[in-house]
């Protein structure tokens, strides 16, 4: 086990849980980063009950969430909110393990490289996920309105029509008689008011 009492290796740990924690709070409900989040941070604690922490490195951490927490409900800030909390995340972690004298007992070299590796990856994902977030739908109701297609059946109070290769449920005002060419005009609830086209 003094292999999990070694500085780096915690600090590793720590990392880990931490990206896996803040992860979890883009995609809730998997479990499996909720459970690699406790897993590493639970190896990283192990270390801390055998020889301590430092408060404010802890501190540093814990503050890291709240501009993450921002970047997601801020879009438009959401670069200057994440660069803040990989500092407050980096300086934080590098500082978590310290001797006596409150020294970093942590490899500057090993926080650089996870540092960089650790930010390129959560912005990376903070990323991809606003623009999932900006994205509209992909079943847009209103979409339909304007689209071709032909009529199956004879439609005027009621019939049905193909339309974007579906099945639908329609009525006109005019009769339109089947198998020829119609356009949506509107919408009420699932059924589409259409027109014939001429």
């Amino acid at each position: 086990m003094d292999f999990f009492l070694d500085p780096n290796v915690a600090y590793l740990f720590l990392v880990g849980g931490v990206l896996c924690a803040l992860l979890a709070i883009i995609t809730p409900g998997t479990g499996l980063l909720e459970a690699l989040a406790l897993g590493a941070l639970a190896v990283a604690a192990y270390r801390i009950l055998a020889l301590g922490a430092n408060p404010w490195g802890a501190t540093l951490l814990v503050l890291s969430l709240v501009p993450f927490l921002m970047a997601l409900r801020s879009p438009k800030k959401s670069q200057l909110w994440v660069l803040l909390s990989l500092l407050l995340q980096g300086v934080g972690a590098y500082f978590f393990f310290t001797d006596e004298r409150g020294w970093p007992l942590v490899s500057p070299a090993v926080a650089i490289v996870i540092s960089l590796l650790y930010g390129g990856f959560l912005y990376l994902a903070v990323k991809k996920m606003l623009e999932t977030i900006r994205q509209p739908g992909a079943l847009d109701p209103q979409a339909i309105v304007g689209a071709l297609g032909d009529s199956k059946t004879q439609i005027f109070h009621e019939g049905s029509a193909l339309v974007n290769g579906e099945r639908w449920t329609a009525r006109s005002q005019q009769p339109i008689p089947a198998g020829v060419k119609v356009r949506v005009v509107g919408r009420d609830g699932l059924t589409l008011l259409v027109e014939e086209v001429s």
